[in-house]
């Protein structure tokens, strides 16, 4: 998806204003999740046969009202304990959440941290092999989360057979905090369950934006680049409303945007292929909104054309030295300034001779 002014639509471009305010996106998710927990709890209470007793499903439900009556005061997301704003992510994770984490008891912290400890372990265990080889593919990402837990998305699906294909995929879902990651880890499982199938890209897009809307609610969205290499240096790549791909050649860097609309928009999204083919030396290149929007000492974002000037001049060069520089140039653009946003890195590198088997 593409903004007025030609730049992708990210997740932190359209979730932008909403960080000090219950309003826009935000508000109407909290929203369709009490809406969605009142419907099911009053059918859970009115069932002939109730799976737990009817006295606790009456006070959540009363909880749920009260939540939602809060929400037409214009009181909710206000602690009760202090009066000052609920943590946006922590809303977004459990809308009945009444007080901000500077209220909560010692022994609640505790297991708060606990839980996102839990959650940035399990998110890490899922990530690939930083270094892959398949045949003449090298693949290496770098991925930098901000925080404890990350909403990048980041994965690498080895082909079953030997003239397989090699799956790549880079994206980044709306929000932030563990409500990101868990969009994350259902993207993960998602596509490692539909790869196997056998469908040509279109075909795998199509049902995972089907199935991504099915299971989410709304304003749950995520932009990503879901791509194959092939055997002979050819390469095919969906862009889901994510960040322009660079395909990094001794001629230059040629920059492909998107086309098609993220995956959870609408249930009816088709997508369109863009196919390239990579000569020895030549990769490309994928990345998320955390690299592309890191702000210099003039508050000038670092861009897309940042990392082309990067990985042009190191055309040829194997894959984990192109990432390291860029990454390199991006800390030196922000004057090594505290990262505020997830980055993650691909390059997928063709190499000048044939790779070995594949290492996972």
């Amino acid at each position: 998806m593409q903004e007025s002014d030609g730049t992708a639509a990210t997740p932190a471009r359209i979730m932008e204003g909403e960080e000090t305010t219950m309003g826009g996106t935000a508000d109407a998710y909290l929203r369709e999740q009490l809406e969605k927990r009142r419907d099911e709890l009053k059918s859970a209470i009115s069932s002939p046969a109730p799976a737990m007793p009817v006295s606790p499903l009456l006070d959540l439900l009363g909880e749920v009202d009260s939540a939602m009556q809060r929400m037409e005061q214009g009181s909710y997301g206000i602690c009760e304990g202090c009066h000052d704003p609920v943590e946006k992510d922590r809303l977004l994770a459990d809308p009945l959440t009444r007080l901000c984490i500077g209220c909560l008891t010692q022994e609640e912290q505790r297991a708060l941290e606990r839980d996102v400890e839990l959650a940035s372990s399990i998110q890490r265990g899922l990530l690939p092999q930083t270094d892959v080889r398949f045949r003449d593919w090298q693949i290496h990402y770098q991925y930098h989360p901000a925080g404890l837990v990350s909403g990048d998305y980041c994965d690498v699906i080895s082909p079953s057979t030997e003239d397989g294909k090699l799956i790549f995929l880079v994206g980044d879902v709306a929000g932030k905090g563990i409500g990101a990651s868990l969009l994350m880890t259902h993207l993960h499982a998602m596509f490692r369950s539909l790869s196997g199938a056998g469908h040509d890209l279109e075909k795998l897009l199509e049902i995972a934006n089907s199935v991504f809307c099915e299971s989410t609610t709304a304003s749950q969205y995520a932009t990503l680049i879901c791509g194959q290499a092939g055997m002979s240096g050819e390469i095919e790549f969906v862009n889901a409303g994510h960040l322009p791909a660079l395909v990094i050649t001794k001629e230059g860097v040629e920059q492909f945007g998107s086309t098609g609309l993220p995956l959870g928009l609408f249930k009816t999204s088709r997508y369109q292929v863009t196919r390239v083919q990579l000569d020895p030396g030549d990769s490309l290149l994928l990345y998320t909104d955390g690299i592309s929007e890191t702000r210099g000492p003039a508050e000038k974002e670092y861009g897309a054309d940042g990392l082309a000037r990067v990985a042009g001049e190191r055309h040829g060069w194997p894959p984990h030295e192109i990432a390291a520089a860029c990454i390199r140039d991006v800390k030196n653009y922000s004057a090594n300034a505290r990262q505020s946003d997830d980055q993650t890195l691909m390059i997928i590198h063709r190499a000048d001779v044939a790779g070995s088997a594949l290492n996972d």
